[in-house]
Parts: structure tokens; sequence; C-alpha cells
């Protein structure tokens, strides 16, 4: 398998070359393929060689020696290039390998990836050698290099250093800096980030920004400080506005803010007709999100909302690979290029039919083919939680005169507590439940109240958050005591408890934040879980990114922290951590 960032040795592009002067065979040869030739913006009949994971040849010719090669014959089918996903978090509850292997599937065959919870859980070492084994794999793997952590972390000076980020911004594999959820600090003064936004241009690669709701004015200041693109318009007018200023948007599709078809009907009430400096993600969406398909899908709802057929094949895969200067590899079939190539039975249809992967099949005539590139994720640091420490009645105390009240799946805001704390058992028609943030070595906690999650909840216990801290939520301090404990024999992850029973579980033994299922099983855990959330009141939409923003500062308006309760328009601490 090839090195980072595909740099074939001289004598694999010597054998490469052979093949065009007709001394040796191809590995595959399509014939008769119609393909989408996105630079030219048209559908084209022609001959594709492929050897090992390269294109060699795209035109009229057959290659002189066949032997051994397989053939082939595409007539009455089309061919695309291989999806691209350019911002992917494949941590929510999925892990890398399990998420590339299943968009792989449905055509999606380089991700763009967060490298924020190996930056949390690993040294530096352990986490290249992650990112170089799963490099192995036929999906194609790059990754971002985070500035900030977008919490408000116990001695996050430490752990973003800058001998860190530099390491990162100046792997092979890392192709931007971001997504830049800390802007605030950098329009504040923060002359380090400043300076690693530096760094990522003088490597000459991409920043991402994270901008909700930014004016005119803020995306001026992001784009002079070196933003590039942006994911989070919501509005067809804050697209117009980030193309104005000159940024590459990507248009999102997720399971908290499912906004593609609303943005391209707004996008062609104010005329936009320009794509090329557009892109689509599904910005890290839970497993059950995925059901119908990955960038596919995008590509589906593109076409439905009037966007012409090859502008919307370009979204998810020219512009992109252009956007991240990786044109010469990826975006297109075209000699020179990976091998990433989807088979469809038309254009219309984007979810394919066969797809190659670095010239590996890895789906044929509909049938998913078995990958042998298992990740030995223990070897890495990434093993199940062994918690040393247990929950006193103790740490069972409230006293906090505010809770946080859910505005929606992930927006908080305070909330003046006036029931009694001392309850064993809170009312069952109040709509609070207990809630605490507990360090994940047991050495604080914060205990308060939260309103909105749902009511009906006896007892619950998370270690999937955007730190890795505990999370327990109830009406009942035993049953909320009684999940910790099942939570910490099963090695970590989300447990819910009623009448002291465990009524339902899914494990997450790789650091307690990801599972080591394949995404099919993970996606009816994940519906069973929000089922009996739904059943006990839980009224938003995505219950496994409530417990991820519980505790990130980059949305509004309180959050709990390992710092303590966090006002984070002002940026301050309220209520610190107590020490256990």
């Amino acid at each position: 398998m090839l090195e980072q960032k595909y740099r074939w040795k001289n004598k694999e592009i010597r054998e490469q070359v052979s093949i065009i002067n007709g001394k040796i065979a191809p590995t595959i040869i399509l014939k008769n393929a119609r393909f989408l030739h996105t630079m030219l913006r048209k559908w084209i009949t022609a001959h594709i060689w492929i050897h090992q994971d390269r294109i060699i040849y795209v035109g009229e010719e057959l290659p002189e020696k066949t032997k051994n090669s397989e053939i082939i014959d595409c007539s009455g089918f089309t061919l695309v290039p291989g999806y691209i996903e350019p911002h992917v978090h494949p941590f929510q509850l999925y892990n890398p390998q399990s998420f590339a292997r299943y968009a792989a599937q449905t055509g999606t065959t380089t991700l763009i990836n967060d490298n924020l919870v190996l930056f949390l859980k690993l040294q530096k070492k352990k986490a290249f050698s992650i990112i170089n084994e799963l490099n192995q794999s036929p999906v194609t793997m790059y990754w971002w290099s985070r500035y900030d952590s977008q919490t408000e972390l116990k001695g996050e000076e430490v752990i973003f250093t800058n001998e860190d980020i530099k390491s990162w911004l100046e792997n092979d594999q890392v192709v931007q800096g971001g997504e830049l959820t800390g802007w605030p600090k950098l329009q504040d003064g923060d002359d380090l980030m400043l300076h690693w936004i530096q760094e990522t241009k003088r490597l000459g690669k991409k920043v991402e920004g994270h901008l909700p709701g930014a004016s005119e004015r803020t995306l001026a200041r992001m784009k002079l400080f070196g933003v590039d693109s942006d994911h989070e318009a919501m509005t067809g007018e804050e697209v117009y506005n980030r193309l104005m200023h000159g940024y590459t948007v990507s248009l999102r599709h997720s399971s908290i803010r499912p906004d593609l078809p609303k943005l391209l009907q707004e996008m062609q009430e104010l005329n936009i007709d320009q794509y090329d400096s557009l892109m689509y993600t599904t910005d890290g969406s839970t497993p059950g999100f995925y059901q119908d398909g990955v960038m596919d899908k995008l590509i589906r709802i593109a076409i439905d909302n009037g966007v012409p057929v090859i502008d919307a094949y370009r979204m998810a895969t020219h512009n992109i690979a252009s956007h991240y200067n990786l044109l010469h590899h990826h975006g297109m079939i075209a000699t020179g290029r990976i091998a990433n190539i989807n088979i469809l039975s038309n254009e219309l249809d984007p979810t394919p039919i066969s797809v190659l992967s670095k010239g590996q099949w890895v789906k044929k005539d509909g049938i998913e083919l078995e990958i042998h590139d298992e990740v030995n994720w223990s070897e890495f640091g990434l093993q199940p939680l062994q918690l040393d420490w247990d929950i006193e009645q103790s740490d069972m105390q409230f006293s906090m005169p505010f809770g946080i009240e859910m505005v929606n799946a992930v927006i908080t805001k305070p909330y003046s507590i006036k029931i009694d704390l001392g309850l064993e058992t809170l009312p069952a028609e109040s709509e609070e439940n207990f809630f605490m943030l507990l360090d994940v070595k047991g050495k604080w906690r914060i205990n308060t109240l939260l309103k909105g999650f749902a009511n009906g909840v006896s007892g619950f216990a998370s270690s999937f958050s955007n730190t890795g801290d505990i999370i327990l939520i109830g009406k009942s301090k035993p049953d909320m005591m009684a999940a910790f404990k099942r939570m910490k024999e099963i090695g970590g992850g989300i447990v819910l408890v009623e009448n002291g029973k465990v009524i339902h579980e899914i494990p997450l033994p790789l650091a307690g934040i990801m599972s080591d299922r394949k995404m099919e099983d993970l996606m009816v855990e994940e519906q069973r879980l929000k089922d009996l959330l739904v059943e006990r009141g839980y009224s938003f939409g995505d219950p496994i990114y409530s417990l991820l923003f519980f505790t990130a500062t980059h949305l509004p308006y309180i959050r709990i922290t390992q710092q303590g309760m966090y006002d984070v328009m002002n940026k301050t601490v309220l209520f610190p951590t107590l020490m256990r």
C-alpha cells in the first residue's frame, strides 16, 4: 500500500509507464466506460486502464498487453469519481474505520477527518501511528489539525502546545487547520492562534472556519486572518455573504442541521447559479442519519432540487479536491489519479452498484466485498475505560442556585432552580433531572439540574462527551449511581437504568467514546436508545449530539466544563468544579 499522500516510488512509476509502452498489462480495464470528466464538464465514453491503485490511461485505445487483466465492459453504466466527505467527525459512537467501510459502500471513498479525539486521548506518536495504520485501508483518509478544544479544559495550554500543533500541521496526511471554533479568542488578540494559522498557510494548507451567525464584518475579519472555508451557513443569504467574501462554502445536511434542500431553494431565489465554490458535508452526523447514504444522499438531494447534474456531482468530487489542492490525486477520472471510481446505473442515481477504492473493489455488482484491514485499537492506546474510583453518596449533593435548560438539542441556557435539591428522587411531574459532570479520572465533579432533556429518565450514564468525562442524568440518585456502575463495568459507554435495572446500553470500548461494532449494528443500538428517550420525554432530534455538546463552549449560552459552570457569551466560569 502506498505511503503518505501517494508518493509513488520510482520503480512503481516506471512500471506504470511501461504499461503505456505496451510491455506489461494493467490490473483492471474498464471498457466502453461512459464517465463524467469533471474538468471538461462532459459525459465522455472511453477506456480506462488501472494499475494497482492508479489510473494509468483514459482514452480511445486499449492496452497491448491484457494477460491477467480484469476486463469489465461498462456499456450501459455511468461512471463518476469517488465521492469525498470534507468534514468528518469520525468519533460519533462509530470509529474512523467503521465509518470509512460503511461510507465506501455508498461511494464515499475519501474522508477528511477531525483529529480532536486522537489529539486529546493519545500522545502524538501513537496518534500518528494510528493515522498511518488507517492509511492502509482502501478508503483514503486525510485529517485536520485542531487549534483548540471547543471547551474549557483544565491545563489546555499544556495540551495544545506550539510543538504539538506544528507537528500535526506538518504531517503529510493533514490538509487543513481547524475547524476554527475558537475564533473569538483569535479576534480578541490571541496571537499564538494567529501564528498557527500563519504556519498552516505557509505549508500550503487550508483553514476551515466555524462561524455560525457571523456578520459581514466578522466574515471579513476571519478572511483577513486566513480562513478559507466555512460550513455554518444556515440560509441562502449566509451562503451568498460567504461567497461574496471569497469563501468556499460547505452546504451542510446533518442530523442536527438537515439544511440542504432549504439552502438550495434559497440560493436559487437569490439567483446563485455558480457552484464551483460549493461543496457538501454531513458534518459528523450520528449513525442513524446515514441509513440512506453518505455523500450520495446529498448529491441526490441536489439533483432533486434543481442543481445541474454535473454540478451536483462536482460538489462531492472535483470542487472539494480543488479546494484542498488534491486535484492531482482526487476528484476526477483522469490519467494519474487514484483509482476511486463509482459505477452507477445512471447519473440520476448516485448510489453506486460497484465501487473501486484505491483500485480495489469494495463493492461489486451490489455486493459488499470483505476488507481485511482490522486495526488493533488497544495497541495504540484506545481501549476500554478502566476507572479506579467509584461514586460515593457524598458526590450526590446538589446546591447550585441555577440549572441548565435545553433550548434545542444543542443550545442551553441558565434558569433559576426553585425545587428541593435534597430529595433522593425528583417529582415525576418535574421537567428537571439531576445533572452531573465527573472527571474521567475521578478528581472533580460539578452538580446542577438539567431541564428539558427527558423528564422520565430515572438513571442515565454516558462516557461519550466532548471531553471524554462522565455525564450522569436522572430523576433518581440511586438509579444514576447504578447507571454509572454498569457503565464502569462495560469499560465505557451509554447506559439507561430504571428501577435499578439496565434497560439499554451501548458499550463504547474504544476510550469510552467509540464502538468497535459495524455501523449497521450501531444504527440499531442508537435507534433503540433514541426511542427509549423519546418515550421518556426527549423532544429534540439528536440525543447523541446533546451529550456531545453539553461541554462544548462554541455554542451559547451556558455549559458544564472541566473548569466548571461556564458562561459562553461572557467567557466566565460562574461556579468552579468541586474537588472530590
